[in-house]
């Protein structure tokens, strides 16, 4: 695909047939993220990709724990509850994707199983931990590293048929996923990347996020009112 037709056409797929995705694969998709912009070319990330039973194994323990009322332990703070417009933008897209999936606003019990979902990866053939070496920390712009590296793997799986969601709650329980994948203390797991091939006949990956119009955050300076 161009580029203006990759960028726009890609979404979340939060739904996966039931087939494993080759390792070549995988491999070629970081052989075009790896090119992602990195401040001084420190390159900070690592990957883990987990499937089969190690994945299942997380799954269990990151969602028998939430459910069980364990307060979420990331490797490192971030906000967890939104407010004013972001937090606006983060109910539209429940509303789209709910709407979707035919989730009536009353029904507590799909809405549960909802969330559960993202807690188990929305049982994604393969995850992808993405981290980096605590020693970084204060890690603000290796943590920016790996958002560019998450964009460049989600676009370049996207090219290949293969669908993705950046998912911060398959990694709410930082603990069982180090545990499992056998990733070391002295690294950092900043999200994961659910992974697979689409399910195109899954309500939820119908659904296209809205974004801002540009005119809501770019702002000109020193143009001239004539600059084009």
């Amino acid at each position: 695909m161009e580029f203006d037709e990759l960028i726009r056409s890609r979404r979340s797929i939060r739904g996966f047939k039931n087939m494993p995705v080759p390792k070549d694969v995988i491999i070629d998709i970081m052989e075009v993220a790896r090119y992602a912009p990195s401040s001084m070319n420190t390159q900070p990330w690592n990957v883990y990709a987990i499937s089969g039973d190690i994945l299942d194994k997380i799954r269990e323990g990151n969602s028998s724990q939430m459910l069980a009322g364990v307060p979420p332990k990331r490797d490192f703070p971030i906000k967890e509850a939104y407010e004013g417009d972001h937090r606006q933008r983060q109910i539209d897209v429940a509303i789209q994707l709910f709407e979707a999936m035919g989730i009536e606003r009353h029904d507590k019990e799909r809405r549960q199983d909802w969330v559960m979902r993202g807690f188990r990866q929305f049982d994604a053939p393969v995850s992808l931990a993405l981290t980096y070496d605590k020693y970084l920390e204060p890690a603000a712009i290796s943590q920016f590293d790996l958002g560019a590296f998450s964009h460049a793997i989600v676009l370049a799986a996207w090219e290949r048929g293969i669908g993705a969601v950046i998912n911060g709650q398959g990694i709410m329980q930082s603990e069982v996923v180090h545990k499992h994948a056998g990733i070391p203390d002295n690294q950092a797991i900043m999200t994961c990347i659910a992974l697979g091939y689409p399910d195109y006949d899954f309500p939820a990956n119908s659904v296209k996020s809205t974004r801002a119009d540009v005119d809501t955050f770019l702002n000109f300076v020193g143009f001239g009112s004539d600059s084009e």
